[in-house]
């Protein structure tokens, strides 16, 4: 790996630069470093194809602590599905000792009766998914990178993109330049990528924020995870591991402005009381909260995430409200489905940044994505309603599902990643 932090007006000359080096950045990178150097034997037979491994630059604004905007206070959930993925990229195996299992799902309406579960034995497996906390993958993520033949330029930002026909031209605030002949935009919602092109992005507001903390319990989780609909929103919890015996739960609640502001400047004793009120005793009783954060909640997705030789993936190119816990779970789908499209096009000997290229990932991306948003949106605005027809219709959709298992599948299958 290389590490630039240094004044410099010469071209770096690379196959691929990836700007924006959290999540779904980090894990491309990674991804295509190992496949090129061959580091696993299904890799093999594609690397001694290439004449020479694959150079890539990954640029990365700020280094992995709690003040990274991607690897921050954060809990996420990762779906059995991208468990999957991330096995077959070489990378679970480095992050698995900091996953807490979600063996069971508890989703209920308040006030109304409408609940169901999803138990991961129903399946046949040992967890639906499991939970991480951001900061800690960023550590690891950002070690493995020292490790790879990624040329990694932290701290730095992307200042312009100059276009040419074969590539593009980076400047970084470092003062270095980068030439590249396909540019991966994994920079986040404010993507400097897309307004350097002034790309449209579509933006629906659905009027919530939400206040995310971890919450100490006075009993164990059982690694169970709940979704609560509340008048405002949903109100999740996610099972973290213990510390020094302290069972821990991940918390998102979805409130309106005005609540949400209440409910981060509320002294720490008025806030467990409300949210305990929210939840109810589930979970036990909520004994303590870290330090709140407050987002934004809105949909914002690219009609098209891909330019002259660039695609859009993870956060760039949409985020969606955590009602489903899908955010990084369709971005690493995002990041999967162009290593595929890079691999056939390098087998090929075709141009990695050619038309051809992007509009073989833009298909491969167009009806998951399309359909993940769709249904994102349709379960926000169908719960966080109180018109009494859709109160009666969710309810009796989410007992249907206890009364009848066979229907949990398609359910559990969205839950778990799968397309």
């Amino acid at each position: 790996m290389t590490t630039t932090m240094h004044m410099d007006t010469s071209v770096q000359n690379v196959d691929i630069a990836i700007v924006g080096g959290a999540m779904a950045g980090a894990t491309l990178a990674l991804a295509l470093a190992r496949l090129s150097s061959a580091q696993s034997l299904s890799a093999q037979s594609f690397a001694h194809k290439l004449a020479r491994p694959l150079s890539i630059a990954l640029i990365e604004a700020h280094v992995p602590d709690k003040q990274h905007p991607g690897f921050d206070a954060r809990s996420i959930a990762i779906a059995h599905g991208s468990i999957f993925e991330l096995s077959r990229l070489g990378l679970w195996p480095k992050l698995a000792h900091l996953g807490t299992a979600i063996e069971n799902i508890h989703v209920s309406d308040r006030g109304h009766f409408g609940m169901t579960e999803l138990n991961a034995a129903q399946f046949h497996l040992d967890a639906l998914g499991q939970v991480v906390e951001l900061e800690r993958v960023g550590q690891v993520l950002f070690s493995e990178l020292t490790k790879s033949d990624v040329k990694l330029f932290c701290p730095a930002k992307l200042v312009q993109i100059d276009a040419a026909i074969d590539s593009h031209t980076l400047l970084l605030d470092t003062g270095e330049r980068i030439q590249a002949k396909l540019v991966v935009a994994a920079d986040g919602l404010q993507s400097k990528v897309r307004s350097s092109f002034n790309l449209p992005i579509t933006q629906v507001a659905f009027a919530q924020t939400a206040i995310i903390a971890n919450i100490q319990t006075d009993k164990p989780h059982q690694h169970w995870a709940y979704e609560r609909f509340t008048q405002t929103g949903p109100l999740a919890l996610l099972p973290m591991g213990d510390i020094q015996g302290q069972p821990r739960l991940s918390m998102v609640w979805a409130l309106d402005a005005e609540g949400a502001k209440q409910m981060q400047a509320a002294p720490k004793a008025e806030f467990l009381a409300a949210l305990q009120q929210a939840f109810g005793y589930r979970a036990g009783k909520f004994v303590d909260v870290s330090t709140r954060h407050a987002y934004p909640l809105d949909l914002s997705y690219m009609p098209r995430p891909i330019h002259h030789r660039c695609v859009f993936i993870g956060n760039a190119a949409q985020t969606v409200h955590p009602i489903a816990g899908q955010g990084f779970n369709l971005g690493l789908r995002d990041v999967v489905s162009l290593l595929e499209v890079l691999k056939t096009a390098l087998e090929q000997g075709d141009d990695i940044g050619s038309v051809a290229v992007t509009h073989a990932y833009l298909k491969a991306r167009e009806h998951d994505r399309n359909s993940t948003i769709r249904n994102i949106e349709f379960l926000v605005r169908g719960f966080s309603n109180q018109y009494w027809p859709l109160v009666l219709g969710r309810n009796l959709g989410l007992r249907s599902l206890s009364w009848f298992v066979p229907l949990k599948t398609p359910v559990a299958q969205k839950a778990m990643g799968w397309k």
